[in-house]
């Protein structure tokens, strides 16, 4: 698919079939992860795979039990390693940059999900310990993202987005445009 198509294509998925997800497919969406820019390129970050149902099942309970998690076959759960962004960027590099590389990493794998005509969605509502007990993830590893990836067994329209009027602001404001595009 093309970038744009993508972009266009993709949804939230809450509903997943039983299918599996092959391992090229599976392959790529790591592949495209790994290839997320990061702060200084450190890939201050740690992805979780899962395959494991009962593994599943217990990060659907820390995901406030949403069920659609334990659902689909595979769930990358991504955490920040904010101890590797603090060597070099210090305070500000354990406090965000680990968080933000974390969170791009996992926007490439769910774009690369639906190239390869999966589907995901993206869950922040979780219990941290929980997840961090689910996983077995080591001390000062921080969840920050969990992507269930699989086979839909939905199929929602588009969702309403805002205008690019209401979104995006222009500085200086005045300068011809009142601060809107």
């Amino acid at each position: 698919m093309e970038f744009n198509e993508v972009v266009s294509v993709r949804r939230s998925i809450r509903n997943f079939s039983s299918e599996p997800v092959e391992e090229e497919k599976l392959r790529a969406v790591l592949e495209t992860l790994n290839r997320a820019p990061s702060a200084g390129n450190l890939q201050a970050y740690e992805v979780f795979l899962i395959r494991d149902a009962a593994v599943r099942q217990a990060l659907s309970r820390a995901s406030l039990s949403q069920e659609f998690v334990a659902q689909a076959p595979v769930v990358l759960v991504f955490c920040a390693n904010p101890k590797r962004a603090a060597r070099r960027y210090g305070n500000r590099g354990e406090r965000l940059y680990a968080a933000q590389d974390a969170t791009i990493a996992c926007t490439f794998a769910m774009l690369a999900a639906t190239a390869q005509g999966l589907s995901t969605t993206w869950v922040g509502a979780f219990n941290d310990h929980a997840v961090h007990e689910a996983i077995g993830s080591p001390e000062g590893i921080q969840p920050v993202a969990i992507l269930p990836i699989g086979y839909a067994a939905e199929n929602p329209g588009p969702t309403p987005r805002r205008r690019l009027a209401d979104l995006i602001h222009q500085w200086p404001v005045g300068s011809g445009s009142q601060g809107r595009p």
